[in-house]
This record gives structure tokens, C-alpha cells and sequence, in this order.
């Protein structure tokens, strides 16, 4: 059953892209999971949402650390090969790229994972923090095919202010 975000945002997918219900494509703890019109070798890229309420103080760091230590159990392999912080102090983010070696459909195939953080303070209650991840899989070869796609659809996340009155 896909998960609900725990607060509302709203955002645009890019051209060609569809949704897709989660459970139907293997994603059962995303809240929403879209896919490319195309596939590469077997693998179709996806982007997928999910979230959390942290109330704790774990850094977006510390947070994206948890998710690939999670991935890992998974996967074959799993590399953090970039991060950086992004945002500013009031709405802080953070970027990670990962190589991922995992088995999909009886093969082990090489992936490739571009994870944004987003922490957002809960409109009704400014003291719940939430974190929203927003993340990109596709194939090696075909990354950076998709990688522009990805970065306009992250440009097009924000919250939605009418779902919250």
C-alpha cells in the first residue's frame, strides 16, 4: 500500500513521464512513483517520492546516510559518489548520487541513484519537521539521459499550501 507524505506538496512531472501506482511496480513504500516512456535494457527509470515526519535532530546527513545503509541491505552494493548540501537555512537540502549494484528481474544490473532531501516544516505545527526524498533510478547508461528531467521536476517541488487550509 503506498505511503502517504506527511505533508502535502504538489509538483510537475516531466514530458513523456507517467504515474504509476507503487505497489504495481515494486515501490510499496513510495508515496508516488513515476516512469519513463522508455526502458534500457530491461530497466525502466522511475522517480519516486517518499517521507517522513523527524522529529529527532538527525541532520539531512545523517538522514541520507540511514537511506543508503537501508538500500544496502537490498542491494548487491551500494556507493555514495557524490553529496552536497543544498538550500539555505530555512529550507535546507541535500543531494546524493549513488552507484547501485542490485538484481532486478533475475539480473544483476548497475544503477544509478540521485536522491534530493528536502526538509519542510509542517505548516499546521512549525515544530515537525519533515523530510521529503525525492529520488531518481535509472540505468548507468542511462542517467544522464534522464538526469536533466529529474533536476526540472525537483525545480517544480513545493508545498502545497491549498492542500493544507
Amino acid at each position: 500500500m503506498p505511503t502517504t507524505l506527511p505533508v502535502p506538496i504538489q509538483f510537475e512531472l516531466p514530458e513523456g513521464w507517467h504515474a504509476a501506482p507503487p505497489d504495481e511496480v515494486g515501490a510499496p513504500g513510495a508515496a508516488f512513483v513515476a516512469l519513463h516512456p522508455q526502458s534500457d535494457a530491461g530497466f525502466t527509470a522511475n522517480i519516486t517520492i517518499d517521507g517522513e515526519y523527524r522529529p529527532d535532530a538527525a541532520t539531512l546527513p545523517e538522514i541520507a546516510d540511514e537511506s543508503a545503509a537501508h538500500l544496502r541491505q537490498a542491494t548487491v552494493s551500494v556507493e555514495v559518489t557524490e553529496r552536497r548540501e543544498i538550500g539555505s537555512a530555512d529550507a535546507p537540502g541535500l543531494t546524493q548520487t549513488l552507484a547501485v549494484s542490485a538484481v532486478v528481474g533475475g539480473a544483476t544490473r548497475d544503477l544509478i541513484q540521485s536522491q534530493v532531501y528536502l526538509a519542510m516544516l509542517d505548516l499546521a505545527d512549525a515544530r515537525r519537521r519533515a523530510v521529503i526524498r525525492l529520488i531518481l533510478t535509472a540505468s548507468t547508461s542511462q542517467h544522464l539521459a534522464v538526469l536533466d528531467d529529474f533536476r526540472d521536476f525537483v525545480r517544480t517541488v513545493r508545498p502545497d499550501t491549498d492542500a493544507a487550509s
